[in-house]
């Protein structure tokens, strides 16, 4: 029998907090709601959890403050930040201090239940390919820990958020392989919505900033024009494959 999943939310609007409680306990979760940051970290500390359902704006700790906690912690927990402030900024700002995805307020429940869902699994898939997978995993001067979630390039450590080092892991055990962004945002993000595709454009640009030695000329994450993008490893570019 599957152990039941337990999701946390941290709201202080306690309507939509009810309505999210609701939907994901018909979807066979435990889930448990605070209403402030405090309490949510108190929860957070005491318990392990499977998903954290995060709003910005809360009283007492912040959500970007309650994340940035979550991710000092041992245990990885997968977090959704959800919120009314929508900017490209704030979303940037979510998922570069931890967040494995963002969803502005106001937003379809059904929505927000499938991508819990698709994080779940992408997690369990992870955890999974991580205890086939225990050792660091090397190819063209990138080398990944996947059970520490940690990578290194030319022997050199790089800060990775939780989706970069999903994407970068994704790539490095598919070289040369092609993948669209619709693919990524399948393989890695767990989910394909249409409209999302410049999340995928705008995490590529931030992982070669950090793994390129001239971003603006990569030779590990390449485009394939009209295609996709594809992990070069330790390869020479084909002709015709540009950044």
């Amino acid at each position: 029998m599957d152990i039941q999943k337990r999701v946390l939310i941290v709201e202080d609007d306690t309507h939509i907090a009810e309505l999210l409680r609701m939907h994901l306990h018909d979807e066979g979760y435990q889930v448990e709601h605070a209403a402030d940051g405090t309490a949510g970290l108190r929860l957070l500390e005491e318990s392990g959890w499977d998903a954290l359902v995060l709003d910005l704006m809360l009283p007492g700790i912040d959500g970007l403050e309650l994340c940035r906690r979550a991710r000092a912690m041992a245990r990885y927990t997968p977090i959704i930040i959800i919120s009314a402030r929508s900017s490209e900024v704030h979303r940037i700002l979510g998922l570069e201090i931890g967040a494995d995805d963002y969803l502005a307020k106001p937003f379809s429940m059904l929505e927000l239940v499938a991508r819990v869902k698709a994080l779940l699994r992408r997690t369990d898939a992870m955890a999974r390919n991580m205890k086939i997978d225990a050792g660091n995993l090397d190819i063209g001067g990138v080398s990944i820990n996947p059970l520490a979630r940690e990578a290194t390039v030319d022997g050199a450590a790089i800060e990775l958020t939780p989706r970069e080092f999903d994407l970068l892991y994704f790539f490095a055990r598919h070289p040369g392989t092609v993948f669209s962004r619709m693919d990524l945002l399948n393989h890695v993000w767990g989910y394909q919505h249409d409209g999302y595709e410049h999340t995928v454009n705008t995490h590529i640009n931030r992982l070669r900033m950090k793994v390129e030695t001239d971003p603006s000329s990569p030779r590990r994450i390449l485009t394939v024009w009209g295609r996709g993008y594809k992990f070069a490893g330790g390869a020479v570019p084909a002709p015709g494959d540009t950044p």
